[in-house]
C-alpha cells in the first residue's frame, strides 16, 4: 500500500496541483495549503508588520516636515527678539538727556553684549561724564595754550649769552711750547712772534674772539680793522669779509681738547681732522699726526689782548 504525502506549504506548486479539479475543491485545497495564521509557532509563519502602509508613511512624513518647520521659525523669531534688544539699549542716552542736570547728555555705560564694533565708541564722549569735569577741564586748558615758545625779546637775548669777551678787551693767542712768542699779522699773515712794547705791533697781535661764522659753539678771530682770520690754501692769513659761505667756513675754529694744561688745538670746521699748528713760524692748516712734536705746536693759550 502507498501512502501519499501532501505537502501543505503554500507555492506555485500546490496551485498547479489543483487546478483541474473542481472550484470547491481548489478552494479546499488552497484553504488546506494555507498554514493557519492564529498559531505561528506550529508552522513558523507569521505576517510582515516592519513595513507601514503607504498611507502612514505619508502621515509620518507630513508630521515631521511640520515639525522641522516650526523649530526653525521658532528659531528666527528668538534671534529677532535678540538682535532687537541693542537697539532698544542705544536708544536709551536720548530718552536721557532730559534729565541730565546742567544741560549736559550723560550716557548709559554700554554693556558687555550690546554688539558694537570695537572702535565705534572712539568720538564719543566718556559714559557716565560727570558734572563737574567740564567745568574743571576748560580753565585747566587755558594755561596751556597760553604755554608759548620763546617771546621775541628772549630770542634776541639768547645770543648774548654766548660767551664772548668783552669789545674792551681783546684775546691774545700765545704758543704752549714758545710761551714768549704770540700770533701776529705781518704783511697779512699770520706768524708766531716775538711782541715788543709798540703799541701798533700790540695791536696786531690782539684779536676779537667772537662765536664762529659758520658754527657758533666754534670760534673766529676779527682784527682791529673789520678783517677775519682764515686759512687760505691751508695757510692762515687776515681777509676781509666777502660775506660768502666758504669765508665764513674758512675762518671758523673749533676748540678741542690739548694734552697741556689750560690750552686747546683749533680744528677747521670744514676740513675736519686739521689742525692750526706753526711751522718755522708759521701758522699753517696741517693733519693730525700722533707725535709730540705735532701735539706741541698746535696747541695755543688764550690769554688777555696785549693792547
Amino acid at each position: 500500500m502507498h501512502y501519499g504525502v501532501t505537502d501543505h506549504t503554500p507555492g506555485p506548486h500546490n496551485r498547479t496541483a489543483v487546478k483541474g479539479a473542481p472550484p470547491e475543491e481548489q478552494r479546499m485545497s488552497q484553504e488546506k495549503s494555507r498554514p493557519p495564521q492564529d498559531r505561528p509557532w506550529e508552522s513558523d509563519w507569521a505576517p510582515d508588520t516592519t513595513r507601514a502602509p503607504g498611507t502612514l508613511r505619508l502621515w509620518l512624513a507630513g508630521a515631521l516636515a511640520l515639525a522641522t518647520i516650526t523649530a526653525c521659525v521658532t528659531a528666527v523669531t528668538v534671534m529677532e527678539n535678540e538682535s532687537s534688544e541693542p537697539a532698544a539699549k542705544a536708544a536709551e542716552p536720548s530718552t536721557l538727556a532730559s534729565s541730565a542736570p546742567g544741560g549736559l547728555i550723560s550716557f548709559a555705560t554700554p554693556s558687555k553684549g550690546g554688539g558694537e564694533s570695537p572702535g565705534a565708541d572712539r568720538d564719543r564722549p566718556s559714559p557716565t561724564p560727570s558734572t563737574s569735569a567740564p567745568s574743571s577741564a576748560a580753565p585747566s586748558e587755558k594755561p596751556k595754550k597760553k604755554a608759548p615758545g620763546p617771546s621775541p625779546s628772549d630770542a634776541a637775548a639768547k645770543p648774548s649769552k654766548r660767551p664772548k669777551p668783552p669789545a674792551s678787551h681783546g684775546t691774545s693767542i700765545r704758543s704752549v711750547n714758545y710761551p714768549d712768542r704770540y700770533w701776529h699779522v705781518r704783511d697779512g699773515y699770520v706768524r708766531l712772534d716775538r711782541i715788543g712794547s709798540g703799541s701798533e705791533q700790540r695791536e696786531d697781535a690782539t684779536f676779537r674772539r667772537v662765536s664762529g661764522l659758520a658754527d657758533p659753539s666754534c670760534y673766529s678771530f676779527a682784527t682791529a680793522d673789520g678783517g677775519y682770520l682764515r686759512h687760505r690754501s691751508f695757510v692762515l692769513v687776515k681777509d676781509a669779509d666777502d660775506g660768502s659761505a666758504l669765508f665764513r667756513k674758512d675762518a671758523t675754529f673749533c676748540p678741542r681738547p690739548s694734552a697741556s694744561s689750560g690750552a686747546v688745538m683749533l680744528e677747521s670746521v670744514n676740513y675736519p681732522g686739521r689742525f692750526l699748528r706753526h711751522r718755522n713760524f708759521q701758522l699753517r692748516l696741517e693733519p693730525y699726526q700722533h707725535d709730540g712734536l705735532y701735539r706741541a705746536d698746535t696747541a695755543f693759550r688764550l690769554v688777555a689782548g696785549l693792547d
